[in-house]
């Protein structure tokens, strides 16, 4: 399967400015997951300006009906 990067970037809502996965959701999903963490995309944007990407800050706002 090919990489689909242009079109992942226009949908890519990751703000961290160094970020090299941007647009490979592969990557991306699979470096979050590694660290118990679930990528931008998961985020409303607020939330995903924190940087906090942990499975525990996503129950928190999922119990706050933000997600």
């Amino acid at each position: 399967m090919e990489c689909n990067q242009d079109q992942n970037l226009e949908r890519c809502n990751c703000t961290y400015p160094d970020c090299s996965r941007k647009g490979l959701c592969c990557e991306c999903i699979q470096h979050h997951l590694k660290a118990r963490q679930l990528p931008a995309c998961c985020f409303p944007p607020e939330a995903e300006a924190t940087y906090d990407r942990s499975f525990e800050h996503f129950a928190r706002l999922v119990g706050q009906n933000q997600v």
